[in-house]
């Protein structure tokens, strides 16, 4: 039996399969290049494509989308039947798509309704007039939820992307309505699905109800920090928050449920912002004045191969429990000289003439995989650092609960130069009175680096077996020969011991 079978339930290694070899795959139902689409995802191994099928704000009937839709997903299957298509739900609704599509008798059916002849209203749907922000706690909007959901696992697409939940659920605060519509969906994919089984995840890192995750998995938007005494645009990864655990749908309690990754979009990138601010001001206006796929794609070619390296990396080190989506396909918007792109993987082809030809660097990471860089990750409990009330058993000295890595290596993983403070560098306190942090250098040189104790500059380390120093001054350092190098630094306590290892 292959690592992706699953009918009727999905173990979490199995899950993580998928995840392991998935892609944004931004409305690629409607790709004007799918065969050669179909060519890249046979070449890289996905078989989980993300934002495969949905709608913001429709472009065409509804009859119309979701024969496009299911035609796509046929074409795809019978290329590899093992793929997962995502369909997406999200965060918007307008009057122009919901006055024109009557309501089916299932969706009145599946409610307990009496069958109406009417098509959605927006106005039940929305949280405020006048805007377009559905709220959950209206029945209309599940009644538009649970019909777009319903159609597309007709479709053949077996996960859903339900967007930004939290804002749609505001007035939902026990999610008890958006947990009814998914539910429903669920029992509707366990009879009709082509694997009797779908997925769920949404913008968040945990939504657990009486111990339940609502969620299979959690996913995110990665979050940047920008690099300054670089040319060009450049910038790092930062780590936020973690993937909260529960009982999974599949009832297996879980610490930490599995987490994807992407990169974003919501605008594409702002050419007046380009055009008149400086530099310092671009950097910290979103990814250096546009969305995170419109930076990518603003990148040159070897730029962008280095920084899919390096986001592989950085997710393996940083959160054990999570995975990237590949950029496959994703919307640009109007990110250069006005014109309304769509950033494609593909080698640039007469095939694909508007690819951005990082097919071959994404095959050779996807191929490599993450488990070679998780044997330096760090604890998967990215909050608890440990180290609360540990004595040393043979002297019974205190251990600290804090212990910082600092030095000019900080902002290069995204926390302030020289902060003996800071969250971001704290180390894990890993048992046998041991210290330990992982992180990924996106730049070869060579970094300086001390560690303190307890958070604070009056008791420094920075020598292996060194003696104890105050201040600012006296910091070790470390070199790095490549670009994207993970560096692990571990440090006992009670000996100063320190040790330094390295991996590409």
């Amino acid at each position: 039996m292959n690592e992706g079978y699953f009918d009727g339930s999905m173990p979490r290694k199995v899950l993580e399969y998928y995840l392991a070899h998935a892609a944004s795959a931004q409305w690629i139902s409607m790709s004007d290049t799918l065969d050669d689409d179909i060519r890249v995802i046979l070449k890289c191994g996905f078989k989980f494509l993300g934002r495969a099928a949905g709608i913001w704000k429709a472009n065409m009937p509804d009859e119309q989308h979701f024969s496009l839709v299911k035609q796509a997903a046929e074409k795809i299957h019978a290329a590899d039947p093992e793929i997962i298509l995502q369909a997406c739900i999200f965060e918007a609704v307008y009057e122009e798509d919901l006055s024109r599509t009557k309501i089916p008798a299932f969706v009145f059916e599946a409610f307990g309704l009496p069958v109406e002849d009417r098509c959605f209203r927006h106005a039940d749907c929305i949280m405020t007039p006048g805007e377009n922000m559905p709220d959950i706690s209206r029945l209309e909007t599940q009644l538009w939820f649970y019909y777009r959901g319903k159609m597309y696992i007709d479709c053949g697409y077996e996960a859903f992307h339900m967007g930004q939940i939290h804002l749609y659920a505001a007035r939902d605060r026990s999610y008890r309505c958006i947990g009814k519509v998914i539910s429903m969906l669920r029992e509707y994919g366990k009879a009709h699905a082509r694997r009797h089984k779908v997925l769920f995840d949404a913008h968040s890192h945990s939504i657990v109800v009486g111990g339940r995750s609502l969620l299979d998995y959690n996913a995110m938007p990665y979050t940047r920090y920008p690099v300054l005494d670089r040319p060009g645009e450049k910038l790092v990864l930062v780590r936020e928050g973690k993937s909260g655990g529960g009982i999974s749908p599949e009832g297996v309690y879980e610490k930490a449920l599995p987490f994807l990754y992407e990169y974003d979009n919501w605008g594409g990138r702002d050419l007046w912002a380009h055009a008149h601010q400086t530099e310092a001001e671009l950097a910290w206006n979103q990814w250096w004045g546009g969305d995170q796929i419109s930076w990518f794609a603003c990148q040159d070619e070897e730029s962008r191969n280095r920084f899919l390296d390096y986001t592989v990396k950085w997710t393996a080190v940083n959160n054990p429990d999570a995975f990237f989506a590949f950029p496959l396909m994703r919307g640009l918007g109007a990110s250069f000289d006005g014109q309304e792109m769509t950033y494609k993987l593909n080698n640039r082809s007469d095939a694909c003439p508007g690819g951005f030809s990082q097919e071959d660097a994404a095959a050779a990471l996807l191929h490599e995989g993450y488990d070679r860089f998780r044997t330096l990750a760090n604890p998967s409990d990215l909050l608890d650092f440990g180290g609360k009330d540990v004595d040393d058993p043979e002297t019974g000295v205190r251990l600290p609960e804090k212990v910082v890595l600092y030095g000019s290596f900080q902002p290069y993983v995204g926390a302030v130069a020289n902060d003996s403070n800071s969250e971001i560098t704290r180390m894990y306190y890993v048992g046998d009175g041991k210290y330990a942090l992982a992180f990924v250098i996106p730049y070869a040189g060579e970094y300086d680096f001390g560690i303190s104790t307890w958070g604070t500059l009056s008791a420094c380390v920075c020598e292996d077996g060194g003696v104890i120093y105050s201040g600012s001054g006296g910091k070790s350092r470390f070199t790095v020969a490549q670009d994207n190098t993970i560096v692990k630094i571990t440090f006992r306590y009670m000996t100063n011991s320190i040790r330094i290892e390295m991996m590409t």
